[in-house]
């Protein structure tokens, strides 16, 4: 006599499988998630959490006006103009380091010459100092006791500067920017069909028309992502300020002074929301515009 057992059925039946019986699809999304598990812990613990406490820090009273700190930079004209100058100031930086960059990447990648692998390492060096570094150097060229200043104090009698300016401020941010265009469009010039150009000249382009029509159109997703690259570092550049001075105002400054000298979190916290608002958004346009690429466009 046989005796009938009872077949698991259900959830049950799921969990008395043997492992190696899990189809491909449940192996798959379990390696997925093993995968992602580690950055999206790092992401939850170092990112979101801290970022939405600050938020919320930031939705409290300003001591000075007695409104919600974010009220309180949209209303106050100190604010504004810390925030139009910073957008405007790395706008600016981000446009002139494409424009330079941009044709120099495109002269590299395209020419052959004695010399060429140093000229690029020298070019890409700034890469190496950090922000302090590089306003020091922005010192030693147009501070008190910098070679402008030294010069023109022999030839004119008076000492030209632009250290601690908005000016030196853009020359610091324009020399960490450069380097990251070029070895940008570099990377995208190698992977552009010259076939392309060819074409277009046996159709009797000339040198501007395929510039035009062939070759900014090939590398303008390296230059949208790389343009807002340079955006987002300009925007958040603390060293290089700090060390030109801290009677700028920009927001990393701001941030700095009402952190530091005033204990005024609320209005720390609601500047470094909107300074990463703004970055997040310049970032996804550009994203957007560059078709998903940003970041990897070479």
């Amino acid at each position: 006599m046989t005796v009938a057992t009872k077949q698991p059925s259900g959830a049950a039946s799921y969990l008395s499988r043997p492992p190696a019986m899990a189809g491909p699809a449940q192996r798959k999304r379990l390696i997925v998630l093993f995968a992602l598990l580690p950055a999206l812990v790092i992401f939850c613990a170092f990112w979101l959490l801290p970022f939405s406490r600050l938020i919320m820090m930031g939705a409290g009273a300003d001591p000075s006006s007695g409104i919600s700190a974010y009220l309180t930079i949209l209303t106050h004209r100190q604010y504004l103009i810390s925030l139009a100058t910073t957008v405007g100031l790395s706008l600016v930086v981000s446009l002139v380091a494409v424009a330079i960059a941009g044709v120099a990447g495109f002269f590299l990648a395209r020419q052959r010459f004695f010399g060429k692998s140093i000229l690029v390492a020298i070019l890409t060096f700034p890469l190496a100092f950090p922000g302090v570094v590089v306003g020091f150097l922005v010192i030693m060229l147009g501070g008190r006791q910098g070679a402008l200043a030294q010069t023109s104090l022999l030839l004119f009698g008076e000492r030209w500067m632009f250290a601690y300016s908005l000016a030196g401020l853009f020359i610091g941010y324009l020399y960490f920017s450069i380097p990251r265009v070029i070895t940008t469009v570099m990377a995208a010039c190698d992977n552009l069909d010259q076939s392309l150009e060819e074409a277009a000249r046996s159709l009797g382009a000339n040198t501007w028309q395929v510039t035009k029509d062939v070759i900014i159109p090939g590398i303008a997703p390296a230059l949208l992502s790389t343009g807002a690259i340079c955006f987002a570092t300009s925007m958040g550049a603390f060293g290089t300020a700090f060390t030109l001075g801290t009677r700028l105002s920009i927001l990393p400054l701001n941030i700095y002074g009402e952190f530091t000298n005033y204990a005024n979190f609320a209005m720390a916290a609601a500047l470094s929301v909107v300074l990463g608002a703004i970055t997040w958004m310049a970032l996804s346009l550009a994203r957007r515009l560059a078709g998903g690429n940003l970041g990897a466009s070479v």
